[in-house]
């Protein structure tokens, strides 16, 4: 398993943005389809973004699509999530997850399919 550690997180007001980082030790973070994924209080962890490998494949949950963009610079081991037009609806804690692809250009978006995770940081958006 690949160790990652996110970073990034604050207080924000709506509207405005943030990046995540998720970096990774222990492991080539080139070899790992990853994802992003979000757990609001009282609320069930949910999947927010993921990218293939190469990075030539991303897919967003809807509520995302066209704010958020995840991106990943291999050289450097870190995944990115930038959130833009930020919401009070997108407060939550936001977690990386890893995996080893099973096919080629593999993505993943259910919270089984990773077996590698991060400790989470912490995003408020105020209205």
């Amino acid at each position: 398993q690949v160790q990652l550690v996110e970073s990034g997180g604050g207080l924000v007001q709506a509207g405005g943005s943030l990046r995540l980082s998720c970096a990774a030790s222990g492991r080539t973070l080139s070899n790992y389809a990853m994802g992003w994924f979000r757990q609001a209080p009282g609320m069930e962890r949910e999947f927010v973004a993921s990218i293939s490998r190469t990075g030539s494949r991303t897919n967003y949950v809807d509520s995302v699509k066209g704010r958020f963009t995840i991106s990943r610079d291999n050289g450097k081991n870190t995944v990115y999530l930038q959130m833009n037009s930020l919401k009070p609806e997108d407060t939550a804690v936001y977690y990386c997850a890893g995996r080893l692809p099973g096919i080629p250009g593999g993505i993943y978006n259910s919270i089984k399919q990773y077996d590698s995770w991060g400790q989470g940081t912490q995003v408020t958006v105020s209205s």
